[in-house]
């Protein structure tokens, strides 16, 4: 049987995820100046769950996100799907170091997560075209323009989360939270 616990993380999940895929799907639908290049704004939905509730919940959301939106995309096992894969596989990544510094010692905003996960995306997808779709040295010629790319849109995505938390409600505290 399910805890109230397990159901609320299934709940929070569900939710978030729907929220991540439908802001995904819609972005494919922007048209892009160069190739490779998305604002990534479902990201948002990642960095607001990952401050509010944790690597694990954001991970799943970013793990349903990549395959719920590409199975109703009709992109799924195709090379998009496998970019868009490898960057949240990095990205994930990247978003669990900083974490795990930030437990420590805590450093960073909304913007010190988002900026290195938004590099560590484009890095991964670039990583990933290279080897196995376009292993042609010209496209190391994009790097600069994709890496300007991924910082300008990291601190897009940053500053959104930033609003969205500063708007959000407190989390409630759970009863085994109160004091006796």
């Amino acid at each position: 049987m399910q805890s109230a616990t397990d159901s609320r993380f299934d709940g929070l999940v569900a939710g978030y995820a729907a929220l991540a895929i439908v802001i995904h799907i819609l972005e494919a639908g922007l048209p892009s100046p160069i190739p490779g290049i998305k604002p990534g704004l479902a990201n948002v939905v990642t960095l607001v769950v990952l401050l509010r509730h944790g690597w694990a919940l954001a991970a799943w959301v970013v793990v349903l996100r990549v395959l719920v939106s590409a199975l109703l995309l009709g992109t799924f096992l195709t090379p998009t799907f496998i970019l868009s894969l490898s960057g949240a596989c990095a990205s994930l990544t990247a978003l669990g170091l900083v974490h795990l510094v930030q437990q420590r010692l805590p450093l960073f905003s909304a913007y010190g997560y988002a900026m290195p996960s938004a590099c560590a995306h484009m890095l991964g997808q670039f990583l990933v075209a290279y080897a196995l779709f376009v292993p042609h040295e010209g496209l190391l010629k994009l790097l600069p323009v994709l890496s300007s790319a991924a910082l300008l849109f990291g601190l897009c995505t940053g500053w959104l989360a930033m609003r969205i938390l500063a708007a959000m409600s407190p989390l409630p505290r759970a009863p085994s939270d109160e004091p006796t």
